[in-house]
């Protein structure tokens, strides 16, 4: 009986040791999974079918993603005005950078966010259940949206996207 106990301690223990990374997506139902569907453009027809483009095999087609464009157009930009600052801009590009700009700034904060998440984990990663350690890791992080309208509103600063008292 104690050979029983201790294997099945055992198993348990070390099926606690996976470490499957801070976020766990799975989904528990057995319902469909709406993240599989990806929405296509709609096809179009050319004006003129006799002077169609030769096919490029491998290569990118009118109806196919382009997150960078989607991720543009849902921030309000144009797609097509490519990766140079339109003169429209350059007011609030020189006000944001008015005290400096980091060009490693992207890479800089990833390293950073690894770092802190690695710290986070080092005494989560041991767990008997299932569960998402993302809030876990951040919750000195996250802010409470009702107590940052409070403060901002005794310091005396107007609030009108947030609903009143």
């Amino acid at each position: 009986m104690r050979r029983i106990l201790a294997l099945i301690l055992i198993t348990a223990c070390v099926g606690a040791c996976a470490n499957t990374g801070l976020r766990d997506l799975r989904s528990n139902s057995r319902g469909p999974d709406e993240f599989i569907i990806e929405p296509r453009a709609p096809l179009q027809t050319p004006d003129d079918l006799t002077t169609l483009p030769a096919p490029t095999p491998g290569q990118a087609n009118l109806t196919d993603n382009d997150p960078m464009a989607d991720a543009v157009v849902a921030l309000g930009g144009r797609p097509s005005s490519g990766t140079a600052i339109p003169a429209s801009d350059g007011a609030l590009v020189t006000a944001a950078s008015r005290f400096g700009v980091t060009p490693g700034i992207r890479q800089e904060l990833a390293e950073a966010d690894e770092r802190f998440r690695t710290r986070q984990a080092r005494f989560t990663q041991f767990r008997l259940f299932r569960e998402d350690r993302y809030l876990q890791a951040y919750r000195r992080e996250r802010l409470d949206a009702a107590e940052t309208a409070a403060q901002w509103r005794r310091a005396g600063a107007r609030t009108p996207s947030y609903p009143p008292n």
